[in-house]
This record gives C-alpha cells, sequence and structure tokens, in this order.
C-alpha cells in the first residue's frame, strides 16, 4: 500500500519548482560552482610544452591515459590546475574510514557525534594535502623525464606542486561547499560533471572509428545496445530492496492507548551505491596516474610492471578491481550506511521488533546475517557492471571509453540528485499546506460573531 508521503511525491509537480525559492537557490549555486570547477579544467599548470603534451595525450588517450583524463574531467589531458582532481581527497578517505574501524582512539573519536566528526574531517584534509603533494611531485618529475616541461628544475617542480595541490585543496572545498548549500553530494557531482563534459569528445571519436571502417556497423550497434541494457540493469538494482518485517506492539501512554502497527525496514541491495567504484578507481589511478607520464630511461621496472600489468584488460588489473569493489562494497556498507547494532538499538528504543527475533543482540545479528546475504548480490552485481565492459573493450579492442563505473556513476548520482530535489519539493509542498490551514484557521477566528444583541 502507498503512502501519504509516496503519493504526494509522485503528484509533486516540477513546475512548484518555481516557487520553492530555498531549492531554487540551491540549484543555482550548484550550478555556480560546477561551472567554476569546468572552467578550472582549462587554466593550465605553467612551464608545460602544450604541443608536446597534446601528441602525448593521443598516445595515451586509447589506453589508461584516456580513463585517468577522464575522472579529472579533461583536466589532465590539458594539464590543468585541476590535472590530480578530487582522488586525493577519495584516497584520504579510505585511509581514515580504514585507520577509524582498526584504531581505537579515532573509533571513540567517531562517536563523539559532530565534534568528533569535524575532527575526523580536519585529519582527512591533512591526508589529502600529503596525497596530493606526493602525487604532485611525481607529477612533476614524470612531466620533466617526458620533455613535456618548457623549464624543467627545481622552479618548475616547485609550481607545478604548489598548483595542483591548490587545485585539488580547491575542489574538495567547493565539493563541501555544495554537499552544505546545495543540492547533490558534492564530491560525487564533481566526479560526474567531470565525465559527463569528455563522453561528446569519446562519442565523436567512437562513431568517427565507425566512419573510418575500424569499427563495423555491427559494434556500433551493439555497444549502444549494451550501453543502454547496463544503464537499465543499474536503475533496476539501484531501486531494488529487501524488506524486513518490523512490529510495533500495544502500548499505553498516560491516558492513552496506541494500537499496535507493522512496517518494513527497507535494505537496498547495493546499501554503499556508487562508493565502492569510486574507491576502487581511485586506487586503480593511484599509481598508474604517474606511472602514464614516465617514459625512456625515467621508466623503471616497477612503472613497467604497473603498466604491463595493471592496464585495462589486463587479468591482474580485473581481479585486482573486483576484489576492491566487493571489499569496498562491505566495508562501506556495515561502517557508514548499515550498522546493524545502531539499527537493532533504535528498534528496541522504539519498541519494535522482528517478528521471531529477540531485541537486542540477537536482532542486531540477524540484521548482518540479512545484509550479508543481500550484499553478495549487491557486489556481484557492481563488480559485474565495472567489468562488463573493461572486458568487451580488451576483447574487441574498442576505442572508447565509457566503461561501467562511468555508467554507475551517471546513473547513481542523477538518481540521488533527483531524489534530493523531489525531497526539498515534497517539504516545500507540506509547508504550503500547513500553512494554508493556519490561514484558514485564522480566517475562520474572523469570521466568528458574537451573539446579537436585542
Amino acid at each position: 500500500m502507498v503512502s501519504a508521503a509516496e503519493q504526494m511525491a509522485a503528484n509533486t509537480s516540477w513546475a512548484a519548482l518555481g516557487k520553492a525559492t530555498d531549492l531554487r537557490n540551491r540549484i543555482l549555486f550548484t550550478l555556480g560552482l560546477l561551472i567554476v570547477y569546468r572552467l578550472g579544467t582549462f587554466i593550465p599548470v605553467p612551464g608545460i610544452d602544450g604541443a608536446a603534451l597534446r601528441d602525448f595525450m593521443e598516445q595515451a588517450g586509447q589506453g589508461i591515459g584516456g580513463m585517468v583524463s577522464m575522472f579529472t574531467g579533461g583536466a589532465l589531458g590539458r594539464m590543468g590546475i585541476f590535472a590530480l582532481g578530487i582522488m586525493p581527497y577519495i584516497s584520504a578517505s579510505i585511509i581514515i574510514q580504514l585507520l577509524t574501524s582498526m584504531v581505537p582512539a579515532l573509533e571513540q573519536l567517531k562517536k563523539e557525534g559532530e565534534q568528533g566528526r569535524k575532527k575526523i574531517n580536519q585529519y582527512t584534509r591533512f591526508g589529502t594535502v600529503a596525497l596530493a603533494t606526493v602525487q604532485a611531485y611525481g607529477l612533476a618529475v614524470s612531466l620533466e623525464s617526458g620533455d613535456l616541461a618548457t623549464d624543467p628544475g627545481l622552479y618548475f617542480r616547485m609550481s607545478t606542486m604548489i598548483t595542483l595541490v591548490g587545485g585539488t585543496m580547491f575542489l574538495m572545498w567547493l565539493g563541501e561547499q555544495i554537499t552544505a548549500r546545495g543540492i547533490g553530494n558534492g564530491i560525487s557531482l564533481i566526479i560526474f560533471v567531470g565525465i559527463i563534459a569528455e563522453v561528446p569528445a569519446a562519442l565523436a571519436q567512437f562513431f568517427a572509428s565507425g566512419r573510418s571502417g575500424a569499427i563495423s556497423p555491427a559494434v556500433i550497434v551493439g555497444v549502444i545496445v549494451m550501453v543502454i541494457a547496463v544503464i537499465t540493469f543499474v536503475v533496476f538494482m539501484e531501486r531494488a530492496l529487501r524488506k524486513i518485517h518490523i512490529q510495533y506492539p500495544r502500548r499505553q501512554a498516560g491516558m492513552k492507548i496506541y494500537e499496535g502497527g507493522s512496517s518494513h525496514l527497507p535494505v537496498k541491495v547495493n546499501p554503499a551505491g556508487v562508493i565502492p567504484a569510486i574507491f576502487a578507481s581511485s586506487l586503480l589511478l593511484l599509481p598508474v596516474t604517474i606511472s602514464t607520464f614516465s617514459s625512456g630511461a625515467a621508466n623503471g621496472p616497477i612503472m613497467s610492471w604497473l603498466l604491463a600489468n595493471f592496464g585495462p584488460g589486463q587479468p591482474l588489473y580485473l581481479l585486482f578491481f573486483a576484489s576492491m569493489i566487493v571489499f569496498f562494497a562491505y566495508f562501506y556498507t556495515f561502517n557508514v550506511s548499515f550498522k546493524p547494532d545502531d539499527v537493532a538499538d533504535n528498534l528496541k528504543k522504539q519498541n519494535g521488533f522482528v517478528p521471531g527475533i529477540r531485541p537486542g543482540k540477537k536482532t542486531a545479528e540477524y540484521l548482518e546475517y540479512v545484509v550479508n546475504r543481500v550484499l553478495v548480490l549487491g557486489s556481484a552485481y557492481l563488480a559485474a557492471v565495472c567489468l562488463l565492459p573493461e572486458i568487451l573493450r580488451g576483447q574487441f579492442a574498442i576505442p572508447f571509453y565509457f566503461g561501467g563505473t562511468s555508467v554507475l556513476i551517471i546513473v547513481s548520482v542523477t538518481m540521488d540528485t533527483i531524489q534530493q530535489v523531489q525531497s526539498h519539493l515534497l517539504a516545500h509542498q507540506y509547508e504550503g499546506l500547513i500553512e494554508k490551514s493556519q490561514l484558514r484557521g485564522k480566517g475562520k477566528k474572523r469570521t466568528r460573531k458574537g451573539p446579537s444583541r436585542r
């Protein structure tokens, strides 16, 4: 049976957006910051040989270099000030969350509420600066070794490091501002916009290969059908739920007696959303970003091994990618999005229980059992969506980067943002109903007449 809230959400008209002033301001604020981000990707790092960089990226664009450039919104291909993208922040978040689950002091800090969360965010920012500094230095040295710097030396390295680290920190600030004062998750939206911005160029290159005869029309049609099928599958799986029946007993509060009722605790098949794919991609891109620019004598045995074994379609690449997706799906679910102990405690405080399961510890164990079984399907779905295009691209050598991770990020971020917009519209509609009821009440009081005098 559809709830009243769901009915109202279904009947919410997008025409109400013009009346929802706060929501409109949030959307305009988000769009403004995303435009600032896109403009920043075209501002080059000082001291780069533009012609040599274009030649290099044309050669690297078919492989891992194209994937790295797409995740940075093309900033890496143009060596813009946002060339490192938001990936250092994501990598730092991974490290801090892993430490939080292993270090008792950080775990205790996480339980201290808002103050503990601010402290953990501060540690994440420090980690972002450290990782971005290391990556920026490695990238500056790699640019020098690849003869892409006009004036190599200490000044070039320092200016490149300061520019790239500053760009990453500015992106982190933009993401936090969008999350706090805009609409949607800021970090996810930045990655989303970066991928969307590169899709037209990738499509043009893909169809140009078809016109030149490098790709047959059957392959083009097959790729289009595959992308549509993957998008449909992702939408279906992201909306899939496992409902756990919850019963509430009859209770008495003062002189009132409340009848017992029942409801459902929804558990998504993929509670972690797009986070596991982003985390796994960031770990893959962390070493390869630098190794992509390493060439000639600077390309040592470690970099050669990374390029040979961790390129798209390679067995180690696919195995590591799948393992990290499964690991982060479980890790993020049980540490962030769905904590069985906390859910069981909340149910116990509300006098709710799962039929046949004792409240408290037994309920937490049952919830953990259910979520573990659901995550088998959820993590397998994530791994399949992310790896299937990689395998097909490796087998058919299709020069078009629009992999499963990109599709997953685009669909998930779009659904999440639309859901938040609908939530704001629903809240605005409730506020309008409350104001109308108050005005009607006041109107009735004004029209009430006193007793007539004779």
